[in-house]
């Protein structure tokens, strides 16, 4: 059953219509029908075939005004890294201690950062944190002797993300709460950062589509000409 609420929404947006960046970021506002402050999130088709290993899409960006949310940040590493780790902001800092929760099922956190000295350590742990999407990877920043700038760059909007196996990526970009000029900005970054990935062997045409949508709202269809500088 659609609610009063989304059909308003609904009639709000042009199905068979093309947005600009710039009017979609007010319309995202404008059709959310949740009370708390929903995530924004952008939906990117890509013309990849993720099955190919230089096609298989991933990297990092730091969007300029955050994500809108604090991430839960473990640090794992030996004990002379700890001081910095716990002064640059991580909520959790330790080694053999996380481990062991881990394996029991502890994942309330939402990303790890791991030096590499301590990886062979938590290779055993890829069963419970690959399917989260949390095993530390070097391509995104997470494997690192600098913790104390992956801690600051995360707690700062940094997101890491990845096309999944039909060539889409999806990423929170903000809150409906931001300004429409910063869900633009953030989400004009996080696309420039895919277009730099672009692989040589990926033929016609690479941004296939993109859609913005907040928690519960209807899809908003972004034009790719508008986000392509």
């Amino acid at each position: 059953m659609i609610t009063k609420k989304r059909k308003i929404a609904n009639a709000k947006v042009d199905v068979n219509k093309a947005y600009s960046l710039k009017e979609a970021s007010s319309l995202v506002k404008e059709i959310n029908t949740t009370k708390f402050d929903s995530s924004v999130d952008l939906h990117v088709k890509l013309g990849v075939d993720p099955k190919k290993a230089d096609q298989a899409i991933r990297g990092t960006v730091s969007l300029p005004h955050g994500t809108g949310k604090t991430k839960k940040v473990l640090v794992l590493c030996t004990p002379d890294k700890e001081a910095e780790a716990k002064a640059a902001g991580a909520d959790f800092v330790g080694l053999d201690e996380f481990i062991t929760k881990i394996e029991g099922g502890w994942t309330d956190i939402d990303v790890i950062v791991a030096t590499p000295s301590v990886m062979p350590k938590i290779g055993k742990l890829g069963k419970v944190l690959g399917p989260r999407n949390l095993m530390p990877n070097p391509k995104t920043g997470t494997v690192t002797n600098d913790v104390a700038g992956a801690v600051n760059d995360l707690k700062g909007g940094k997101i890491a993300f990845k096309v999944d196996k039909v060539g889409i990526i999806h990423a929170s970009v903000g809150r409906v709460s931001f300004a429409p000029e910063k869900i633009a900005e953030n989400c004009q970054e996080f696309i420039n950062a895919i277009i730099k990935l672009k692989p040589a062997s990926s033929k016609g045409t690479y941004l296939k589509g993109v859609s913005m949508a907040s928690s519960m709202s209807p899809g908003i269809l972004v034009d790719t000409k508008s986000v392509q500088n």
